[in-house]
């Protein structure tokens, strides 16, 4: 789960309401992807001022999380665990942890366990982070600003959203639209990391979205981070973790 910002025009009579951090006029793009890189859920429109978690507070998924509406599958046993453990959505420091959300360790003072433990979470993350990247890339209206209301505006890039999981759908299109190289690729026996070919154009046409205010964390959302922490560091420990950075 991850948030950008769509750089538009400033939109008319509309104040700072879309002017954001970074000192632009934007729209939110906001989206939950999978594993093979595809959108699974996107939000857009909310104005450039509002963090990742208001995004999130103000989504459709986040009402359908908390109201427990979605269906997901049960919690699972994993080896070592004395009880089921949550399947979870991966986010950054931005977001509130939650039972379903996890979110790493703030970096104070960390221990080798929680180190461990947010570099796990990093390598689940990069896989939106090449998602935005390559959706950048490929669609060239990103590289500059939109010169559309932001209504108008949302339009294109949501279109722009089903066009990349239309192209990564479908076979003929998925090997011309990201062939192999265009995403982060890593090599666990050299413990190296091939930077997919989106970043080599060196560019922030999507800017990342800050956290505003505080998270109080549940004492459970706490619990299972703690569990999953101690999982990887145990049970569920792979040997390249012992030598991230």
């Amino acid at each position: 789960m991850d948030g950008k910002h769509v750089a538009i025009k400033c939109p008319i009579k509309s104040g700072s309401m879309y002017y954001n951090y970074k000192q632009f006029f934007s729209i939110v793009l906001f989206a939950l992807v999978d594993a093979d890189y595809r959108f699974i859920y996107v939000d857009v429109g909310c104005n450039g001022r509002i963090s990742d978690g208001g995004v999130f507070a103000n989504s459709s998924i986040f009402k359908a999380l908390e109201e427990k509406s979605l269906n997901l599958p049960p919690g699972k046993l994993l080896p070592g665990r004395e009880s089921p453990l949550p399947y979870v959505i991966v986010g950054d420091e931005a977001f509130p942890l939650k039972t379903y959300l996890m979110k790493p360790y703030p970096s104070r003072q960390l221990d080798l366990s929680k180190r461990i433990f947010n570099y796990r979470l990093s390598r689940a993350r990069r896989v939106v982070e090449n998602v935005f990247g390559i959706l950048s890339s490929r669609f060239r209206v990103f590289k500059g600003t939109i010169d559309m209301e932001p209504e108008k505006a949302q339009k294109i890039v949501l279109a722009c959203c089903a066009l990349h999981n239309y192209l990564r759908t479908k076979v003929l299109s998925k090997a011309k639209y990201s062939p192999s190289g265009t995403f982060d690729e890593e090599y666990t026996d050299t413990r190296t990391v091939q930077p997919g070919q989106w970043r080599q154009e060196n560019t922030e046409p999507l800017r990342p979205i800050i956290q505003q205010g505080g998270n109080r964390a549940s004492s459970d959302a706490r619990y299972i981070r703690d569990e999953l922490c101690d999982y990887f560091n145990s049970d569920g420990q792979v040997p390249w973790q012992w030598d991230m950075a």
